[in-house]
């Protein structure tokens, strides 16, 4: 213990003079505090209030991985969001995230995911509809109701109506941007409770319970079944032999909602960027698509021979993770590269440095797909596009396949051209595009 190096420190007062800019963009601040003070460093927040920022790859694995054990969630998801989506497989820890994960991940098994492979296509192609040929749009609005309409489609297929639709995705976008302003602003959390901001967007939360309800007790009273995700969880059954009960399936499903439709969107709209600024690349993706689609009608057939394409997607959360920051706290005291960690550590892990970092990557910032042509084995212990460890996105093949079948239909119908040269982000609770404006020449 006495030859623990110090944790190096960023004042409060430095977090407070940039706080206007955090508000809006807090990457680059980070950033210049990593070159500053090395790959982990605290950060001071509040009197006797501090968070660890690390884009130590090492310590990520080391966290998520090999001492997992001796790590939880922090309160930013097992109870700030919790008070939004309710405790479900994303934010409950212990003994309920273990049996809800037991009970749910069968549900995500890639031979179960091949019966929504005709309707996530489906959602995919009704939303390209929206694509105007030969004017610049802003893709991003497409691709977040694209990702919506499939998170939809797989868990309800036709059991809810539009409005419904609209009125939940307006509910799960309008609830994570409070939570941004309470987690950029902790020193406006007395006025954002008081001024009751915060009931009224709770209050928005029970309204999306009450239309999830809705479509529950119709299935179940109508007796259909369309082997849906719905229908798999409603039949899904823990060791005891018990279903899980309404309240928890509810929560269940708000969080695929939140982690299934934001993730995905981002995803697609930066690799459609990329693809736009990348012809080679565009060009290769399209003759093996045409190439597959020659060869086969079956979607899990094309999903899992689209190598190429996979490996685009794959550079794309590369360069921009949708899920920016791991957050875990430490139960016991613990030590890792020298650093001491009292209990109760606040760690942030970075991955969008951790991806970046110019010790492990070639050309950081330069796109290279090819660098994934095993398939991200080559990188395991430096790429948490999914997080790792035991609680790895369990929607992870889902999520790639949706991509899959999204850049595939995408660039067989248009050729994807560039407005600019830059591609801009909006950090919010994911790793937002912004400006994401395109031309789309039909072939």
């Amino acid at each position: 213990m006495a030859d623990s190096k110090k944790i190096p420190e960023v004042s409060l007062l430095k977090f407070l003079k940039h706080s206007a800019n955090i508000l809006k963009n807090p990457l680059p601040f980070h950033h210049k505090n990593f070159e500053e003070k090395g790959d982990t460093f605290k950060l001071n927040i509040g009197f006797n209030k501090s968070v660890i920022f690390s884009r130590d790859a090492g310590f990520v694995e080391y966290v998520l991985q090999k001492n997992q054990k001796n790590y939880v969630k922090s309160e930013i998801q097992t109870k700030d969001l919790v008070k939004y989506v309710g405790e479900g497989l994303l934010t409950s820890e212990g003994e309920l995230w273990k049996k809800q994960r037991k009970l749910i991940q069968p549900a995500f098994y890639k031979k179960q995911l091949a019966n929504l492979m005709d309707s996530i296509k489906e959602a995919i192609c009704d939303e390209y509809e929206k694509i105007g040929a030969n004017k610049e749009i802003d893709i991003f609005p497409i691709f977040n109701d694209l990702a919506f309409q499939t998170v939809v489609k797989s868990l309800f297929s036709s059991a809810a109506n539009q409005n419904e639709i609209n009125r939940l995705q307006y509910i799960t976008e309008a609830t994570q941007q409070m939570l941004v302003k309470e987690l950029r602003q902790p020193y406006l959390g007395w006025w954002f409770s008081l001024s009751g901001k915060i009931d009224g967007y709770v209050k928005l939360t029970q309204e999306a319970r009450g239309i999830l309800r809705r479509i529950v007790h119709e299935r179940q009273a109508s007796g259909d079944k369309y082997n849906d995700l719905l229908d798999m969880l409603l039949e899904a059954k823990y060791d005891d032999g018990n279903f899980m009960d309404e309240e928890q399936l509810i929560d269940e499903i708000l969080i695929l909602f939140t982690a299934g439709h934001e993730t995905t969107s981002n995803s697609l709209t930066f690799t459609t960027q990329l693809l736009a600024l990348n012809h080679e690349w565009q060009d290769i993706v399209y003759k093996e698509i045409t190439a597959l689609k020659n060869e086969t009608e079956d979607l899990l057939t094309l999903v899992t021979k689209a190598k190429k394409t996979q490996q685009v997607i794959e550079e794309s959360m590369r360069m921009y993770p949708p899920a920016y920051f791991i957050d875990r706290v430490n139960l016991e005291a613990d030590e890792f590269n020298g650093l001491h960690f009292e209990p109760g550590s606040n760690l942030l892990f970075s991955l969008h440095e951790v991806h970046r970092h110019p010790d492990l990557w070639e050309d950081p910032d330069t796109f290279k797909p090819e660098r994934f042509a095993e398939e991200g084995r080559k990188y395991s212990s430096q790429y948490f596009p999914f997080g790792a460890g035991p609680r790895k996105c369990i929607g992870n093949n889902f999520a790639m396949f949706e991509m899959i079948i999204a850049v595939a239909e995408l660039v067989s119908d248009y050729k994807i051209l560039p407005v600019s040269s830059e591609i801009d982000i909006k950090p919010l609770i994911t790793l937002k595009p912004k400006n994401a404006i395109l031309k789309f020449e039909k072939r």
